[in-house]
């Protein structure tokens, strides 16, 4: 199949009308400048990014370092969060706090959280109790119920 000159100028026409064109006004991804490479990272950076990505365990987004950073579901939110489709959708654009990064297996971890020292939060842990005992008391047989032949079993 062949496209002739005509049918070009034509398309070519129709698009150089403002207001005409059928597409979606395009927004440039406004990565931060400087950081091309896994090993550019920092824990701590905060960076803009665009989720591609979606999975039960949380979203995956792209941050200009040609690896896709992981949000895990418990760092979308200060609140619970059960499905990650909740909070973002495909193509959205976020702004992210890198946690971690492993470079010998080259994963990003990131977070969409406001707070920085959520993870440093320490709880005391409380022992637990133990119950208390009662002094013991003598044990009774238990009596059958209902049973003619109950008081010769006694002895």
């Amino acid at each position: 199949m062949s496209i002739k000159l005509e049918d070009y100028q034509d398309i070519l026409a129709e698009l150089a009308k403002p207001g005409r064109d059928p597409r979606r006004h395009f927004e440039p991804s406004g990565f931060t400048e400087g950081i091309m490479k896994v090993e550019d990272l920092k824990a701590g950076m905060r960076l803009p990014g665009i989720v591609t990505n979606i999975t039960a365990f949380g979203a995956f987004v792209d941050i200009g370092v040609h690896q896709d950073g992981l949000v895990h579901i418990s760092e979308m939110a200060e609140r619970f969060v059960k499905d990650a489709r909740e909070v973002v959708r495909v193509h959205q654009r976020v702004m992210v706090r890198v946690l971690g990064v492993d470079l010998e297996r080259s994963r990003i971890s990131l977070s969409m959280k406001e707070s920085e020292g959520h993870a440093e939060k320490i709880f005391p842990i409380k022992p637990k109790e133990k119950p208390k005992r009662e002094k013991a008391q003598k044990k009774q047989e238990p009596t059958p119920f209902n049973n003619p032949f109950s008081k010769a079993f006694r002895g």
